[in-house]
């Protein structure tokens, strides 16, 4: 019985020297974390806690639970720190875009209010030789205009028609009574003449300016507005935070490597082109109306270039009101007599020697034409020449989103698809590649979106894009519209997904413990891996029961 005993406790020894020789000895020759500890320093984070070596990743919530650097503080922290990673660099390029609308914007609008400037300098240093007390004496009216055109420019509740038309009236009024101060000219009197278009006291002039000058600042306020209204909407986009399904997967994309020991292994290309797809899935929904909108702003901006541009046309208002008053000096009699007949006529209140007098006034004054300054033409094609190429520069921004992360410096590239970070492991990435925008994402394996709940405020946004694509669309036409301030029309904001963050986050620690994440990777090869020295492990099972066996045969 001795005997039998002593060689019981002999095999009982025997197995335990030969256990962890069969699994691998793992206690001897555990990973270093030196790695991981270098890059949870480097993100701001305290040592203290984190593992020397390896060590069981049971704990892990997104990251694969076999041995591990990370405790779940470190996982946590480190899924922090990739939303706040992804967020800064759509922060940075957002304010790229911001800026290079912006500084257009800028450009523009100088210059078109430089243009307007000079226009109506070049009246009020003309003028007073050429109409002597008509213009000095009634300077404001000519003022009056250039302040309505500013205003209807910068986007006031201004009908550039009605102040063109205003503005010929008491035009009409001034050169009447100016050409006939012997007749008592009344109130009422004047209102016959304004009514009576039909007249054409100055020609077809009036009308062709009013087409030609509510063409040009219609299209020159549609331009700037579409300018200011693309880089508003690019910064309200950026505002919106990152879901908590997105959060979960830049960790595990990101950081997971590190706490499974292969610091060194990039992401799989393909891999990281579903995490972004993933989390940029409403932000690429507005790729088809942004488009839109910037083909528009390239269709306004043909509006400066040709014979009829812009330029041309606010250059030559002080030529076109020049003409105007020539035309009715010259056709005096004839209109007066139109004039008269439609009216009646007026009272004599003066001598016919102010009269002769009035007359060899006018004929001083007349004739003498204005030279439109036409120098500016080359500056602004050449302005508006950068601007269509920044814009068909950025025509794509939203569905190239994820370029900015998934490029050559992050991920591992075609050449080393057996060599990258699949989510799981070290080796190929099989799923396939995902296309942009929310309905595309219904089979992402990367990232839970519920794409029948889009970002609302994204939505919002794309309603934004089609207004304003809308109201250039009417401004290339030549149809005027209210414009208003776009960032009002609809207001509101937030994520999106009905879920405020700190409840979903309880959410998350609920779920994540039911379901780990699916892996993506190719099977691992036998021997090799946690997979490997588990099935060491249960190969001694039987080894274990035989002395047992033994002792009941016995």
């Amino acid at each position: 019985m001795k005997t039998l005993w002593c060689w019981t406790l002999c095999w009982y020894f025997g197995i335990a020297l030969l256990l962890p020789w069969a699994a691998g000895d793992t206690g001897n020759k555990a990973k270093s974390c030196a790695e991981v500890k270098q890059v949870y320093s480097a993100k701001g984070y305290s040592l203290s806690g984190v593992p020397q070596s390896e060590i069981s990743g049971e704990h892990l919530r997104t990251c694969p639970q076999g041995y591990t650097c990370c405790t779940s503080e470190m996982e946590e922290n480190f899924a922090n720190t990739s939303r706040v990673e992804l967020e800064s660099l759509l922060k940075e390029s957002s304010l790229s875009v911001q800026g290079s609308f912006a500084a257009q914007y800028r450009k523009f609008d100088i210059y078109f209010q430089s243009l307007l400037n000079k226009s109506e300098q070049i009246l009020q240093d003309t003028f007073p030789n050429m109409y002597g007390d008509l213009y000095s004496q009634n300077e404001r009216r000519f003022r009056d205009l250039f302040s309505e055109l500013r205003r209807y420019y910068r986007g006031s509740g201004v009908s550039l028609e009605e102040s063109l038309n205003d503005f010929w009236s008491r035009l009409l009024e001034l050169l009447f009574k100016a050409q006939n101060p012997q007749l008592s000219i009344t109130d009422e009197y004047v209102d016959c003449l304004k009514q009576n278009d039909q007249l054409k006291q100055f020609g077809d002039i009036p009308r062709d300016v009013k087409l030609k000058a509510t063409r040009a600042f219609i299209a020159a306020r549609s331009f700037v507005q579409g300018l200011s209204a693309a880089a508003d909407i690019v910064r309200k986009v950026t505002q919106v935070p990152m879901s908590a399904e997105c959060t979960r997967a830049l960790l595990k994309l990101v950081y997971c490597p590190h706490c499974q020991g292969l610091s060194g292994t990039k992401p799989c290309l393909n891999y990281c082109w579903n995490v972004m797809c993933g989390c940029l899935a409403n932000q690429a929904d507005l790729d088809s109306e942004w488009r839109n909108l910037i083909e528009s702003l390239l269709l306004v901006a043909d509006k400066f270039s040709g014979p009829s541009n812009v330029v041309n046309i606010v250059a030559s208002i002080p030529s076109k009101i020049s003409e105007a008053i020539s035309y009715m000096q010259e056709n005096r009699e004839v209109i007066t007599n139109k004039i008269f007949k439609v009216c009646g006529n007026p009272e004599k209140i003066n001598t016919e020697k102010s009269n002769r007098s009035s007359k060899s006034e006018e004929r001083r004054r007349r004739g003498k034409g204005i030279q439109e300054d036409k120098s500016s033409v080359g500056s602004a094609e050449n302005l508006v020449s950068d601007i269509k190429m920044m814009l068909s520069d950025y025509q794509d921004y939203w569905v190239s989103l994820p370029n900015l992360f998934c490029n050559e410096k992050i991920t591992a590239g075609p050449a080393n698809e057996d060599r990258c970070w699949n989510g799981n492991n070290k080796g190929r990435y099989i799923p396939e590649r995902m296309g942009n925008g929310l309905a595309n994402q219904i089979n992402n394996p990367e990232v839970d979106v519920d794409i029948t709940k889009p970002d609302m405020s994204i939505r919002q946004q794309i309603m934004q894009l089609k207004i304003m694509t809308n109201r250039l669309r009417n401004a290339y036409n030549g149809n005027d519209v209210d414009f208003q301030d776009t960032s009002d029309d609809i207001s509101g904001s937030g994520s999106g997904d009905g879920c405020p963050e700190d409840v979903c986050g309880k959410k998350l620690s609920v779920d994540t413990k039911l379901s780990q994440p699916v892996a993506h990777g190719e099977p691992n090869v036998p021997g090799q891996g946690a997979s490997a020295k588990g099935t060491s492990l249960r190969s001694w099972d039987f080894v274990l029961l035989l002395p047992a066996l033994l002792m009941a045969r016995w």
